[in-house]
């Protein structure tokens, strides 16, 4: 039986390239994905930057800590508490204090991401001046890099400052240190500082009993940087980017496999005949069938893993050049995914000849005279069976869903696996619609002058398994593209469509990003301005909940001054309650709290990690999942000023009621924005990760149908090479005959395509009921420009993979043709 399979396999070597070289990518995409995955678990820790020439940092409470019965529940505060005055005072005793503060600038010419600190911190990192000297007056600056030079007068939002020193960039920020008392004025608040010279436990001794208070010292230093988690939220995107990757890889490896498989044993039922004929028994055909494939799986995946060693290193040097992972991301030593991509690939390579081994197990020996083109019971009893319960269970779970959490059809994983159910189904009961689908699609063409219409018509209604093998690979790009794709942008829309009914104010003021926010001062500058009607400032903080008795779930709050000014500028989505009736003792919730009743109490933890009981004034709808709550300041404690919505009076002009504003908010960097620009500006886009992981499906589904076409097309029109001869006997001339076999491959993916696009549908109207029983009225978002470039992408290979054969069989004399032995 071995000799038998080897013999096959050179034979037919045709046969079974597509799916050599579809395992043989596939493995060598899970190898990669598996060497990443294990690199990244074992990833280093990032060291202190700066203050890696402190001995020991002292960082007040920034993690809220809440007991439950099933352990200590923590998150991290959304504004973290300054250092106790009496621990301060404790700390002076054992050397000079140095605060650390951080503060956002913009300047003119600068980095986009400059960043402010005192200028006594500066030598914990450690900087060294290289040029000029240390800062002496609220105007004077020292700048890492070159991008400015001692002398040098810069305009920022802070006011205009003159350089009078540098200091190298270390590579970690771009930073402009002013004086102390400078920096003290542009952010007062300071949640660590250094004791300079002190010893670390003696700094430990004289913080003792401050509650919250943390002494960070050793490689714990890198707390006290910017975004310390940055390195390990990175990984996780990449590792979620890739084990998303790899499961599409294993669902289209065994969709082509299979796909493959099937085809080739339908080819072969005259082989499967005569060895019937001779003798054989089905187990025999069915274990000869399962042989080739263990053969072709053990050298796909040995050469799959081959290719993995040497494109490991260079995914992890492409995720590191587009940011996707920390710049000391490399590719360890690890064996294990080579044995976990080897052995998946020969699974892999027996699933997807289970169901075609069967199929050729129960040949009869009266296939062997078989001489019909027309293919008869491609639709098996189990096939009925597999693909009606996979539609019924999408079905079902869909239902499931809706009724009880419509929400969950939201979310990436979802969206990205909930298709494949879909998929799998349509592929397993393509060939119920594939006759009326192709006459359908050849209607038209088939009532044109000529018999080329009518050929195709009836040559790929008669061929359903060919028809259907061509078409499954289109159909899994298609529907990715526009499932994946239609998913994301249709869930934009309906933020931005939330963003734009929520918003009735005509401007809207925002404050930079990581600044300091808007003080008093400037918010009466702002309410000064002629024509404003309502100012409604409001802060961004957190508040937190314990649901269930063990779970801490933190939410997103913004902290309005007027509930008046907060109804005549936002419309919020109110389920019960009203807007008017928030202050100081209540909070508006929204739906997804496990109490969210009008009128009930509820404990929380405010955002600095006060805890509160406050009143239920309002409950809003769940929408998106982006509501949040609302809260008054007196429960936003240490929350700046960031965003203040502005209603006109009537009859006023908006361009200069916004230029009044902008001058009102110049010296605090505001920008001030119309509603149609606040909306646009405000328009969510996909995570760069999520982007490029879409992206990366796509691509691994469109190499996928490339494989499966051009090795379908080129087995198919081999099998046909004596019709097409018969054709040239009947007069046809050689063109006629290439344009007969390319309009058929048009036609099969235009099968595909639709196919594809009911799945894509289906899945978008889930998502759009879900929507609307959450209250949210978007339309749904049909990604047509790339599902039209994926179709036209399917066109092209299968044309030239159908036609480029029939050319080159064509050279020969046709008598010859139709002589040719299978």
């Amino acid at each position: 039986m071995l000799n038998a399979a080897l013999r096959t396999l050179r034979t037919r070597w045709v046969t079974f390239a597509g799916s050599f070289v579809a395992l043989s990518l596939g493995v060598a995409l899970l190898a990669v994905t598996g060497l990443a995955l294990a690199s990244s678990l074992y990833a280093p820790e990032r060291a202190p930057e700066r203050f890696a020439a402190a001995p020991a940092v002292v960082r007040g409470q920034d993690t809220l800590r809440v007991p439950t019965p099933v352990g200590d529940r923590t998150e991290k505060l959304a504004q973290p508490r300054a250092v106790p005055a009496a621990t301060v005072a404790e700390l002076e005793r054992l050397g000079r204090v140095v605060e650390d503060r951080s503060f956002a600038v913009r300047a003119e010419g600068g980095p986009a991401d400059l960043v402010g600190h005192p200028w006594s911190t500066a030598a914990f990192a450690p900087y060294a001046l290289d040029a000029g000297r240390a800062p002496r007056t609220d105007d004077e600056v020292v700048v890492t890099g070159g991008w400015a030079a001692p002398g040098e007068r810069v305009r920022t939002d802070r006011g205009t400052v003159r350089v009078v020193g540098t200091v190298p960039d270390r590579g970690f920020e771009d930073a402009v240190f002013y004086t102390d008392a400078r920096a003290a004025r542009l952010a007062p608040l300071s949640v660590q500082l250094v004791v300079a010279g002190a010893d670390p436990t003696a700094v430990r001794d004289a913080v003792r009993g401050s509650a919250g208070v943390q002494v960070l010292t050793g490689d714990d230093r890198r707390y006290a940087d910017a975004d310390p988690g940055r390195d390990g939220e990175a990984l996780t995107a990449m590792n979620a980017l890739f084990g998303t990757a790899g499961g599409v890889t294993a669902f289209v490896s065994v969709f082509v496999v299979a796909s493959t498989f099937a085809f080739a044993v339908a080819q072969r039922r005259r082989e499967f005949g005569l060895l019937r004929t001779a003798g054989a028994t089905p187990g025999q055909i069915r274990r000869t069938v399962f042989t080739e494939a263990l053969l072709a799986g053990v050298l796909a995946s040995a050469a799959g893993c081959v290719l993995g060693s040497y494109g490991a290193p260079r995914l992890a040097a492409w995720v590191v050049d587009g940011e996707l992972a920390p710049a000391w991301f490399a590719i360890g030593d690890h064996t294990w995914p080579y044995h976990m991509a080897f052995w998946t690939g020969l699974l892999v390579a027996l699933c997807g000849v289970a169901a075609a081994s069967w199929r050729a197990g129960r040949t009869g020996p009266a296939e062997a005279l078989r001489e019909a083109s027309v293919d008869t019971g491609a639709m098996t009893a189990g096939r009925w069976l597999i693909g009606l319960g996979l539609l019924l269970a999408a079905l079902v779970t869909l239902g499931i869903t809706l009724t009880g959490d419509p929400g969950d059809l939201l979310h990436r994983k979802t969206y990205v696996s909930r298709p494949m159910l879909l998929i799998t189904a349509t592929a397993l009961l393509a060939p119920v619609v594939v006759r009326p689908l192709t006459r359908l699609l050849a209607w038209l063409p088939a009532r044109l002058p000529g018999a080329t219409g009518t050929l195709v018509r009836e040559n790929a209604a008669a061929g359903v398994r060919r028809t259907a093998a061509v078409a499954a690979p289109v159909l899994v790009t298609v529907a990715l593209a526009g499932s994946l794709l239609g998913a994301t942008a249709t869930l934009n829309e309906a933020k931005a469509t939330e963003t734009r009914e929520r918003t009735t104010a005509a401007i809207v003021v925002t404050s930079p990003d990581g600044g300091t926010g808007f003080d008093a001062r400037t918010v009466e500058r702002l309410r000064a301005v002629p024509g404003t009607a309502e100012v409604s400032p409001s802060s961004s903080s957190a508040v937190y909940v314990l649901e269930e008795g063990v779970a801490l779930i933190r939410s997103e709050a913004r902290a309005v001054g007027s509930p008046r000014a907060l109804a005549a500028t936002t419309r919020l989505p109110l389920a019960t309650g009203k807007a008017t009736d928030l202050d100081d003792h209540s909070i508006i919730v929204n739906e997804e709290w496990e109490r969210h009743s009008v009128g009930r109490s509820v404990r929380v933890w405010l955002g600095d990690g006060t805890e509160k009981t406050l009143r239920i004034a309002a409950v809003m709808r769940t929408g998106t999942g982006d509501n949040g709550v609302y809260v008054t300041p007196a429960n936003a404690p240490g929350a700046p000023v960031d965003r203040v919505d502005v209603a006109l009076t009537a009859g006023a002009d908006v361009e200069a009621v916004a230029a009044g504003l902008r001058e009102a908010a110049r010296s605090a960097g505001g920008q001030v924005l119309t509603q149609d620009e606040w909306v646009a500006a405000t328009y969510p886009e996909t995570h760069r990760p999520t982007r490029l992981g879409l992206l990366l499906i796509l691509g691994i589904a469109l190499l996928y149908t490339g494989i499966s076409l051009v090795n379908t097309m080129v087995m198919a029109t081999s099998d046909r090479v004596r019709d097409l001869a018969v054709l040239r006997l009947a007069g046809a001339t050689g063109g006629q005959v290439l344009r007969l076999v390319g309009a058929e491959s048009l036609l099969v993916v235009a099968v595909g395509a639709l196919l594809g696009l009911v799945v894509a549908g289906f899945h978008l109207t889930g998502m759009w009921a879900a929507l609307r029983l959450l209250s949210v009225h978007a339309t749904p978002v049909v990604p047509w420009g790339t599902i039209g470039a994926v179709t036209a992408a399917c066109a092209f290979l299968a044309v030239l993979a159908s036609v480029a054969p029939a050319a080159l069989a064509l050279r020969r004399r046709a008598a010859e043709l139709t002589g040719i032995r299978e």
